[in-house]
């Protein structure tokens, strides 16, 4: 997200994404989807078709899903030390090699890059989501907003507020 001007509830999708996609292709094992997100560092991608069109999105609840779909049924008991519990622990060479398009979750939440933050916010909140894809007028990945990227314009709209207006403004030298 490049910095902005622009006050928080003006604010656009285009405005808050990270231009830098990575994608995964409908086609690709889930087995080597695992292994491309955890080299780009990211939890989840758009899915795309041979068309580069978005057509679903992989995230990290698919692999849980997709490991206890094929995980029996066992207790374990949570280790107090642990941030998560076993069951959210996934090997990517454990995963199936069976294609990505059989777990990813399908109708992707996406919106158009004039899409305003309150109805990205929305989006997030009655799917029960943490990204929204935007794409191009071809439904190509263009960007994505994380829920990490309205909480830094929110912080940066805080912080504006307390900076006093003369000091965001560039100083200009007078010449006589």
């Amino acid at each position: 997200m490049a910095p902005t001007l622009k006050p928080l509830l003006s604010l656009t999708a285009a405005d808050l994404m990270s231009a830098t996609v990575v994608t995964v292709h409908e086609e690709m094992s889930l087995q080597g989807a695992a292994h491309l997100l955890a080299q780009a560092h990211v939890t989840g991608a758009p899915v795309v078709n041979h068309e580069g069109k978005c057509v679903g999105v992989l995230s990290s609840t698919d692999f849980v899903r997709s490991v206890d779909k094929n995980r029996p049924a066992t207790h374990v008991e949570p280790d107090r030390s642990s941030f998560c519990a076993v069951w959210q622990i996934v090997d990517p060479d454990q995963l199936p090699e069976e294609a990505v398009h059989n777990f990813m979750t399908r109708d992707p939440v996406i919106a158009a890059p004039a899409t305003s933050i309150g109805a990205i916010a929305r989006m997030m909140i009655d799917a029960h989501i943490h990204r929204v894809i935007v794409v191009d007028h071809r439904g190509r990945p263009a960007g994505i907003v994380s829920a990490t990227d309205l909480l830094a314009a929110v912080a940066r709209a805080d912080l504006e507020k307390m900076i006093p207006l003369e000091a965001r403004k560039p100083h200009q030298t007078m010449s006589c």
